[in-house]
């Protein structure tokens, strides 16, 4: 028995590392160089790119693709129907294939990317942020930052339990689920442990 699911209607191709206790559901196909970390399930149709990196406890939800100069990092959500780019510059009648022209985007621990967003190539994606649903991010988006709209903007920050937090006037708020405590500083938002 494997140490991992994948439905008999996945196609993997050769040289693909898959963590123990992940599942992957109907009509996927991950390519060759990708690496899947431990306990992940990818919904139906999904698509997973070459030397692509997915970390340990994501969730890809149904018709995700995840190009070339993606990494995932641990417990990231992306929502149905999300979209990853990896060029900036598209143009069919002037072709830019291959990793040489692939823009990195990194999404830290914990983000979750919301249901037919779009995420520009060549941004970082911070850790425990939220992306609503159909937002189109174009720049960076901090860690704990809960973004909307296109283009997408702050409004307002989450605990890395995904709840909003309120600040008080010294900039410091406590999750309502955790009881952890955030401070704030401008545009940045860390939790006290990582002080």
């Amino acid at each position: 028995m494997s140490e991992y699911f994948i439905h008999e209607s996945v196609v993997v191709d050769e040289n693909v590392q898959i963590g123990a206790g992940t599942s992957v559901w109907h009509y996927s196909h991950i390519q060759s160089g990708a690496r899947i970390g431990e306990r992940c399930v990818f919904g139906q149709n999904v698509y997973v790119g070459s030397n692509v990196e997915i970390g340990d406890y994501c969730k890809i939800q149904n018709n995700v693709s995840i190009y070339e100069g993606v990494i995932l990092k641990d417990y990231v959500f992306c929502g149905p129907s999300m979209v990853f780019t990896n060029v900036l510059n598209p143009r069919c009648k002037y072709p830019q294939r291959g990793s040489e022209h692939y823009l990195m985007t990194i999404v830290g621990d914990g983000a979750s990317l919301g249901a037919n967003c779009t995420i520009v190539c060549g941004n970082r994606i911070g850790k425990h942020s939220f992306v609503g649903a159909g937002a189109v991010v174009a720049r960076e988006v901090p860690d704990y930052a809960l973004v909307v709209g296109n283009p997408a903007r702050i409004i307002g920050w989450v605990s890395e339990a995904g709840e909003h937090l309120l600040f008080d006037a010294k900039g410091v708020a406590i999750c309502p689920r955790t009881k952890k405590e955030y401070r704030k500083q401008g545009n940045k938002v860390t939790i006290m442990e990582d002080v």
